[in-house]
């Protein structure tokens, strides 16, 4: 058995409050919720994070979230909703396993997720033709 505590978690080894459940995808609630609802959303075959995923499972796993987004906002009245997935250390990944994070929001709940910054000089032109040379060779 896997020590992936997600693995376990879709193999039904380890507990988890499920929610929804395709014949690859799950989703459960997150034991350490930002608020009540915060739900996680896996494949159930193991990916390390985003750039491992098949594109079909991504978008099957984008499905899942936005039925989970829907019932949290007619459910437990969410004002807004969160996507988050964090990949690599870097990013913040704990759980190696690609996880989407659905966080319901509430109005001046406060949560505050990414300080705003600016470009200096020619910066952003710079920045814009690189990313442009990589998109083009992928």
């Amino acid at each position: 058995m896997s020590t992936c505590i997600f693995c376990q978690i879709a193999a039904g080894v380890a507990a988890a409050e499920r929610l929804l459940e395709t014949d690859r995808v799950l989703a459960f609630l997150d034991i350490a919720p930002v608020h009540y609802g915060h739900t996680l959303v896996i494949p159930k075959q193991h990916f390390e994070n985003f750039f491992d995923l098949p594109d079909d499972l991504w978008l099957e796993m984008g499905r899942v979230s936005r039925k989970v987004a829907l019932a949290l906002r007619r459910k437990l009245y969410a004002q807004g909703i969160n996507l988050g997935m964090n990949n690599l250390p870097a990013a913040g990944q704990v759980v190696f396993h690609a996880h989407l994070h659905v966080i319901p929001r509430y109005n001046d709940d406060g949560l505050h997720l990414f300080p705003q910054g600016s470009y200096q000089g020619r910066d952003l032109a710079s920045v814009g033709r690189q990313l442009r040379e990589a998109l083009a060779d992928l």
